[in-house]
Formats: structure tokens, C-alpha cells, sequence
């Protein structure tokens, strides 16, 4: 009887530290032709012009970050917000070639690309798919300005279209400061000593980096702050942003409390649930869009008191806004193969 060899597997040439931990459940790839544009407009109060410009290569995130904004979006494709945002992940193979189609219409009028929105641009799939990375090349050849957020060493494979882009800044989102803990909130994200070492890499390539320190979890958290803005300087980082945790919708809600619940001691989540609720007036949900990314207690002054004698004191520039602090057009459904 004849053997059958198991093919290697592609991701193996990358560390789990490198990609993050794999999720314990079955992923699903889906694949999703797009139709329309890729490029999305989405409203930002405090953005010139009063908007940004995304571009998703994926939608899901094997992450599992607990407090994502962005597992809404998952409920218009007819999922949850649950784990089936982290394990039913819709891949858009012919992004790159969108985008090379719009950009050689809009290209004069686009001020600034950002990468991404409604995911990581830098999903473990994406060492496969280098749709992100395709997607640069097509940024580099029409010189439209970008902006990268992310939670991935793996961006440090891209340094050398980085360097080719007109104008660039990468952002690493790191809101603790050790693996312990966020392991309860971002389970199978890139532990945060590899993050610190790709930030290095990206500014030692001499291209701007910089740190957005969010959610800031009220109660858990906010002591990790003058930590986290000084390896980042370390690092080479020269850009700094937060916000308060924002739970948008019933079901984020609930998903968040009920994994809380489940790797936390009840003493914690106690701690966190009260303190939330005293920033959002007895709720966990903010009442108005202004209000998303802040809170109304004298302990958020404290806590924004701390972000900013830090940040000048380590000589950051703030961020003029926070990729979290925007309002999107909900993304239609589209065929999925």
C-alpha cells in the first residue's frame, strides 16, 4: 500500500509568534468576487474633508479581537458577530485589479488610501494571497498616498513597496502591553514583542510608524499606557493615537461580555462592566457617535491626561485620526463563490 506524502503547509515558512495562533475552530475561506468598487468612502469628522478612503482585501479577521468594531459588518453578509467573524473569512481575489481600475480614474482626486477598514489588511491567509501586497504595487504605480493599520508582523515583508509609495505611515494597533494580558481580549493576534520588533524594521527602513494604544479597556488597561508609548519609541515609532473601547451593536456587546466571562475571574469582569458603565451613563453602549471613542468620567481625563504627558513627553505627534473613529457605509452583499 502506497503512502500518501502530506503537502507542507504554505504557512509554515512563518512562525505562529510571526502570524498569530490559529483559532481552535474550523476556518471557512470563502471566496467573493467583487462587482463594484473596492474602493470605500466612509464619513470622518475630523479628517480633512471630512472623509478617508478604505480599501478591504478581506472581511472577518481570524484574530478574534473580542471588542471589533468591525464584526457588524459580518452580520450584512448573513453571519454573526460572533465567532463566525473569525472563522468564516470571505477572501476578494480580484481587489488588485478594482483598484488598478478605479485608481486610473480617480487617481488625481484620491488624497489618501487607507489599508484597512472591516480587517486586517494582514491576515495570515494574506501570506498567501498577498492581496494587501498587490494592492501597494498598484498604490506605488499610480503614487497615492497610504496609510496601513495593523496587528501583523507580517506588513515587514512588504518594506520594499512600502518604500516605493509617494507617502506612507504604518500603524501597529497594541493596546497591551503583554501577551497575558490581551490573550483574554485578542487571543490569536501576534504576541506584542513581535509587533515591537516589526516596528523597528518599518522605521529602521525609514518609513513612518507609528502606535495606536486602543481600545483602552476602562478598568483593565489604562496602566499599560506609559509602557506601551515608551517601546514604541524605542522602536522608532514617531505617532501615537487612542481611544476608549466602543461596543457598537447588541451582539458585539454580548459576544464581548460573554468571552469575558469566560477568560476572566469574575472579580475582573465586575471591575470592567462597572467602570465601562460609569464612562457611558449605566451603559456599555455609547448614546451618540460623538461620544464612540471617549468618556464622561473624571477617570477618562485622567486616563487622556496620561496618553498625553506621555506622548509629549516621548516627543509623539498625535494622530489626526484615529482609524477606529469613523462611520461607514454598511458593505453590500456581493456573489460569493
Amino acid at each position: 500500500m502506497r503512502h500518501i506524502i502530506n503537502p507542507p503547509n504554505p504557512y509554515n515558512r512563518y512562525s505562529a509568534e510571526y502570524v498569530g495562533e490559529p483559532p481552535p475552530t474550523r476556518l471557512e475561506i470563502l471566496e467573493e468576487t467583487a462587482t463594484k468598487k473596492v474602493i470605500t468612502k466612509a464619513f470622518a469628522s475630523d479628517w480633512e474633508g471630512g472623509w478617508r478612503y478604505t480599501v478591504n482585501c478581506y472581511r472577518g479577521c481570524i484574530h478574534g479581537c473580542t471588542y471589533c468594531f468591525a464584526r457588524q459588518y459580518h452580520e450584512y453578509l448573513g453571519y454573526g458577530a460572533g465567532t463566525d467573524f473569525e472563522t468564516k473569512i470571505v477572501v476578494k481575489p480580484n481587489t488588485p485589479v478594482l483598484l488598478r481600475q478605479e485608481l486610473k480614474k480617480t487617481r488625481d482626486k484620491m488624497p489618501h488610501l487607507d489599508f484597512s477598514f472591516a480587517t486586517d489588511p494582514y491576515l495570515p491567509l494574506e501570506a498567501e494571497y498577498q492581496l494587501t501586497r498587490k494592492c501597494l504595487e498598484v498604490c506605488a504605480e499610480f503614487q497615492v498616498p497610504v496609510g496601513v493599520i495593523t496587528k501583523s508582523p507580517l506588513v515587514t515583508r512588504d518594506i520594499d513597496v512600502l518604500k516605493k509609495l509617494k507617502k506612507v505611515s504604518v500603524f501597529f494597533s497594541l493596546p497591551f502591553l503583554t501577551k497575558e494580558k490581551s490573550n483574554p481580549f485578542e487571543p490569536y493576534t501576534p504576541v506584542p514583542e513581535a509587533r515591537f520588533r516589526a516596528m523597528r524594521q518599518i522605521a529602521d527602513a525609514g518609513i513612518e510608524v507609528g502606535i495606536g494604544v486602543a481600545p483602552i479597556i476602562p478598568g483593565y488597561n489604562e496602566s499599560d499606557i506609559p509602557g506601551l508609548l515608551e517601546r514604541a519609541k524605542e522602536a522608532g515609532a514617531t505617532r501615537a493615537f487612542m481611544s476608549m473601547l466602543h461596543l457598537d451593536t447588541d451582539s458585539i456587546e454580548a459576544y464581548f461580555v460573554e468571552k469575558m466571562h469566560e477568560r476572566l475571574p469574575l472579580t475582573r469582569v465586575t471591575k470592567i462592566i462597572n467602570t465601562m458603565k460609569r464612562e457611558r451613563g449605566g451603559s456599555l453602549r455609547h448614546r451618540t457617535y460623538k461620544e464612540r471613542g471617549t468618556g464622561k468620567t473624571e477617570q477618562w481625563e485622567v486616563t487622556k491626561k496620561l496618553f498625553e504627558f506621555h506622548s509629549r513627553r516621548l516627543g509623539f505627534r498625535q494622530h489626526e485620526t484615529p482609524v477606529e473613529a469613523v462611520v461607514a457605509t454598511p458593505p453590500v452583499q456581493q456573489t460569493l463563490f
